[in-house]
């Protein structure tokens, strides 16, 4: 796809999560790989009004070289693309539900959000809890990194989800799936839950890795 092409994506896909309520005011941010370096929404855009002439152009340096300044969280989606070369995108949303699970006492900080559907195993695998730092810090970059080369999905504690794709569709759709079983999870909290077992969970890893 052309760069105006991606522009548009980025601008379209926006729009569309931040009119169904999946981000809200200033908050998510998204970029896309190019050929000579990164496409990333501006610092203090609302995802619901981007203009795509004014999204933020980064060298392979991480350098602005045209358009308005990248989200404070450009070095966040770079962390992401350094360990997953293969990835073409990277959304990252502050969506209610995955943000109420980030801030619960007593999750499994290895495995955040338990094989509900096949849809998330097959989609997200398994899911990190980051430690929380505050955002724009450098040490998120470097935590997040950390564990990008095994995740291609991660819950940063008290903010939010980033989730790499190999393409900004794929990242979308991920980041969905990941809201909509934060959304199931904290349903049925305090019920009996029936989930996946190990045997269909590893079924659905081998035919869908991540």
């Amino acid at each position: 796809m052309s760069e105006t092409g991606e522009r548009d994506s980025i601008c379209r896909l926006a729009k569309s999560l931040f009119d169904r309520g999946l981000t809200i005011g200033s908050s998510g941010n998204i970029s896309v790989r190019l050929d000579d370096g990164w496409l990333m929404t501006p610092t203090g855009s609302s995802m619901g009004n981007l203009d795509p002439n004014e999204i933020s152009k980064l060298d392979l340096n991480g350098k602005l070289i045209s358009g308005k300044s990248p989200t404070k969280e450009s070095f966040l989606h770079i962390a992401m693309y350094d360990e997953r070369p293969d990835s073409g995108a990277v959304v990252h949303l502050h969506s209610t539900h995955s943000v109420a699970v980030s801030c619960l006492a007593g999750i499994d900080k290895k495995n955040v959000l338990p094989p509900i559907t096949a849809y998330y195993v097959m989609k997200i695998g398994k899911l990190p809890l980051v430690p929380y730092f505050p955002p724009g810090d450098i040490n998120l970059a470097k935590a997040v990194k950390e564990m990008a080369s095994n995740h291609h999905a991660v819950l940063l504690a008290n903010h939010g989800p980033v989730v790499a794709g190999k393409t900004l569709e794929d990242a979308v759709y991920a980041i969905e799936e990941l809201e909509e079983t934060a959304r199931l999870f904290l349903l049925l909290r305090n019920m009996k839950t029936q989930y996946l077992n190990e045997k269909q969970v590893k079924t659905l890893e081998e035919l869908y890795p991540n």
